[in-house]
């Protein structure tokens, strides 16, 4: 992956191991944020929970773009967040190394 491209506006989705939780965040550094995530640098539910599993990410324009999307994300059943990371990530595998 373009390093250049990680610096663009992006809502993404991690998991911790198993699925048990997952968190959606918006950043417009994904490499730096998931590097934070891996090293438990990112306090709260991150940290607390292992959310570190990167499943799913979508690039925007801008950030007011991104925002719209982490919010309407936000809002979904988990039933819906399950199935869209399902339908480009159909084994939940870490999607961190396509950063690096």
């Amino acid at each position: 992956m373009n390093p250049n491209k990680t610096n663009k506006p992006c809502v993404y989705i991690t998991t911790s191991k198993g699925r048990g939780v997952v968190y959606i965040g918006v950043t417009s550094n994904l490499s730096e944020r998931i590097w934070k995530h891996k090293h438990g640098v990112t306090e709260g539910i991150v940290k607390k929970y292992r959310v570190n599993q990167l499943v799913h990410y979508e690039w925007f324009d801008t950030m007011e773009e991104a925002t719209s999307r982490e919010l309407e994300l936000r809002h979904w059943e988990r039933a819906w967040k399950n199935q869209l990371v399902t339908s480009r990530n159909p084994y939940w595998k870490d999607l961190s190394h396509e950063l690096w």
